[in-house]
């Protein structure tokens, strides 16, 4: 009986000593070399520095009988919880040589859970004319099931207000054959006179891409998109005798290293 309440006595005061102290190896160890091996360790193990880059789309488009050229990429750098991204996306059109969209932005995100990130930063779109700037926030991440999301809310430097969300699922057919469903829709919360756009829902964006990888970094695909305008635009379209949506031939590649 002696023997047993010596022993809890010691273990008490040997797991309340170890309980004070923020590291409890920094008891039996040298603190300084302790620490040394603790940054060691993070730098190794979530604190590196590492970088992306992604084309997820470069593709030709059929777009009625007006071919368009179309892009989306991104990159980042950084660790797992801050990181640098830069995006990018536009459409040009090669019977006009023109392009119909383009932009670029320039994030900062903030790791706020395992499996999405809150970014902050600036848009610029280059065209249409006339250009605008926009503060940007929003989140992207993984959500249940696999769908890859990003929503972001875009406020212009004439005061308009206007969101985007993109979803997307990767369907593995097999090691490398991959069926990809994407869904982007944007919407305005204030008339846009000079871009020809009213508040509401400004545009849908709906395609199917089948891609094969023959490298892990490289995949070609070909695809349907269905695209619609509706608002101001839509009417434009009309009276010029054009159709406000459109069924499109696709073929690409998307890449990342």
């Amino acid at each position: 009986m002696m023997r047993s309440s010596i022993i809890w006595v010691l273990l008490s005061l040997s797991l309340s000593s170890a309980a004070t102290a923020q590291y409890a190896a920094d008891q039996y160890f040298d603190p300084n070399e302790m620490a040394a091996a603790r940054e060691a360790l993070w730098s190794g193990h979530g604190n590196q520095i590492n970088a992306l880059v992604l084309g997820e789309r470069f593709e030709h488009r059929s777009a009625g009988g007006n071919p368009i050229l179309v892009w989306e990429g991104q990159g980042w750098v950084g660790n797992d919880d801050h990181k640098l991204w830069i995006k990018t996306e536009g459409e040009y059109e090669t019977a006009d040589s023109r392009f119909e969209h383009a932009e670029l932005q320039a994030l900062y995100s903030r790791a706020i859970s395992p499996f999405w990130d809150i970014q902050l930063g600036l848009r610029h779109d280059f065209e249409p004319d006339p250009t605008r700037s926009y503060l940007t926030v929003g989140v992207q991440g993984l959500a249940r099931y696999w769908f890859e999301i990003d929503a972001q809310l875009f406020l212009s430097d004439q005061g308009d207000l206007s969101a985007r969300l993109e979803a997307e699922y990767e369907l593995r057919l097999t090691q490398r054959l991959i069926l990809q469903p994407r869904l982007e829709i944007i919407s305005a919360f204030s008339d846009d006179t000079d871009r020809n756009l009213d508040a509401g829902l400004s545009s849908v964006d709906a395609g199917l891409r089948l891609r094969y990888e023959f490298r892990r970094t490289i995949a070609p695909y070909l695809g349907l998109s269905w695209n619609r305008v509706y608002g101001r635009e839509a009417d434009l379209l009309r009276s010029n005798n054009e159709d406000p949506g459109e069924i499109s031939v696709l073929a690409g590649v998307r890449f990342w290293y």
